[in-house]
């Protein structure tokens, strides 16, 4: 890293796409591609600022993360406490398991190609799953059971390939559930932490060896930047999903497949 501006740029873009369904890792791939960024320093800084796209998702679901930790009378019955802790942990477990068996496979993954690929079957998806309108068997967060967490669990799985997304993999999954839409948002970002934390700090913990000094301001730039970017995706996001629903972000993915494929395969 050698620009402040380059630090904006990653920033912007991990903050925009971490929790809307077009992929943020795929994007951070094609941004790092097109500004000419490789190598390990880049990889740990794109691992880094995650930070701040996770403490704006807090930040915005703070009462749903406080009563984790602090439950009401009523948590047996809400997504709080042990009870929202263990379905968070439902969920996060089956993508943690197969990453961490397939990691090295899955960087081998890490290339315009099969982001391209991954950015047009996860398009597919979603207007599949749109087209076909499932039933809605869960109107509210509170009302999620283990079941669902475990499926929207298995769906995120499919994150693990580079330009899938996770938020698309697990809203498509949990609306296939008979989540409300905008229950399948919410629930998306709120799995979204355990998952960062887990895969960042795994990630940090191999590769934090090569961040030097020199490396710190712009670390500290590009986090602030996805925090803030972040903030105004997921409060954007939420109108936008409610009134246009996931066609208008499938059909931008479609968009995209030729012009990764033509420029930068």
């Amino acid at each position: 890293m050698d620009s402040y501006f380059i630090a904006v740029i990653m920033g912007i873009v991990e903050g925009l796409t971490e929790f809307l369904p077009v992929s943020s890792t795929g994007h951070l791939i094609l941004t790092g591609e097109l500004l000419g960024l490789h190598g390990v320093s880049t990889e740990t800084f794109e691992v880094v600022i995650q930070v701040g796209a996770m403490l704006a998702v807090i930040l915005c679901y703070f009462n749903r993360f406080w009563g984790l930790l602090f439950p009401s009378k009523e948590y047996k019955k809400s997504f709080s406490g042990m009870r929202g802790i263990s379905l968070l942990a439902v969920t996060t477990i089956p993508g943690a398991l197969l990453g961490l068996v397939l990691h090295s496979f899955i960087k081998t993954l890490f290339m315009p190609l099969y982001v391209a690929m991954a950015l047009f079957v996860g398009a597919i998806l979603m207007l599949l799953v749109e087209k076909i309108n499932f039933p809605v068997k869960y109107q509210s967060v509170d009302e999620i059971d283990y079941k669902a967490a475990l499926g929207v669990g298995l769906f995120q799985c499919c994150a693990l390939w580079p330009g899938f997304s996770r938020s698309a993999s697990t809203i498509c999954g949990a609306m296939i559930l008979g989540l409300k839409r905008e229950v399948a948002a919410e629930y998306s970002f709120l799995a979204a932490v355990p998952i960062i934390v887990g895969a960042g700090a795994y990630d940090l913990y191999k590769s934090y060896m090569f961040i030097t000094p020199a490396d710190i301001p712009f670390f500290v730039v590009g986090t602030l930047v996805s925090f803030i970017s972040a903030w105004l995706a997921i409060k954007g996001f939420i109108v936008l999903l409610s009134k246009i629903g996931l066609v208008p972000f499938a059909l931008y993915r479609l968009l995209l497949v030729p012009f990764v494929y033509y420029f930068m395969v």
